[in-house]
């Protein structure tokens, strides 16, 4: 159990675009969603409240045992949807919520236990993620792959698609070093202030947002502090989309996470 108390809010939204359904398509035999709820429950999460748009999914949640909420159906985001979860359950601006979104069924309880941790230990932040080292020169390339540069309190100063901080005068690097200096790879998951995530979703989509479609930008661009920790383990794969549960399943077989339903 961790030292003080925190809820997880899983944002599980049915009707994905590129995988309608995605939140409860089996993996190993179980849906998706019931791997998620259990990476919550590892974490030492006081409550966990899955919030959706769709009855299906809520009943899917209460299944396993855990809170459902409805939520509306035109949230652009998961941090619009736990915005909501937050007014409606009452919360204080002080209290701290994690976002664990519904398609990471491989996230670490240990990762969600770590970000709650690094915010509540952080009063000059209002929201805090992880971060990864960045290995390969490819996935430093790589425009699906998040990068974070942060400053000397490891706090975010900026993330990006594009590859940051540029190497100009370091041929190793640019060249296909495995070295790769002054980034992190982001982590998708998050804790927030509730006072924070309130001032979130009333602020419209910043430029930088739009320009990178990274939602995170528009916390930085409205002066949210955003505190940044290196993740003590390395989480699975997302899924995005229908190839993805190969690879998850692949990674279960590995035995790099037993989930609490086997």
């Amino acid at each position: 159990m961790t030292e003080y108390d925190y809820p997880v809010v899983i944002p599980a939204r049915w009707a994905s675009t590129r995988f309608p359904g995605k939140v409860l398509h089996p993996i190993s035999g179980r849906p998706m969603l019931a791997h998620v709820v259990d990476r919550a429950r590892e974490s030492g999460a006081t409550r966990v409240i899955v919030a959706s748009e769709s009855t299906t999914v809520l009943e899917a949640a209460r299944s396993f045992g855990v809170e459902g909420c409805l939520t509306s159906p035109a949230h652009a985001s998961g941090t619009d949807r736990i915005g909501e979860v937050a007014d409606r359950m009452g919360w204080d601006d002080e209290t701290l919520v994690v976002n664990l979104q519904g398609d990471e069924p491989l996230m670490p309880g240990s990762l969600v236990e770590q970000c709650a941790l690094l915010l509540a230990r952080t009063s000059t932040a209002s929201m805090a993620t992880l971060g990864v080292a960045l290995h390969a020169r490819d996935d430093f390339s790589n425009p699906n792959i998040v990068k974070i540069v942060t400053d000397i309190r490891g706090h975010a100063l900026y993330f990006s698609r594009a590859p940051i901080p540029f190497p100009r005068g370091d041929p190793g690097q640019a060249e296909g070093s495995s070295r790769v200096r002054g980034a992190l790879r982001h982590v998708g998951l998050y804790a927030y202030r509730v006072g924070a995530l309130r001032r979130l979703v009333r602020e419209p989509p910043c430029e930088l947002e739009q320009i990178e479609r990274l939602e995170q930008l528009r916390a930085l661009w409205i002066g949210i502090g955003i505190a940044v920790e290196s993740a003590r383990t390395i989480p699975g794969p997302s899924i995005d989309e229908p190839g993805d549960i190969a690879r998850a399943e692949a990674w279960l077989d590995a035995g790099h996470l037993l989930s609490a339903g086997t």
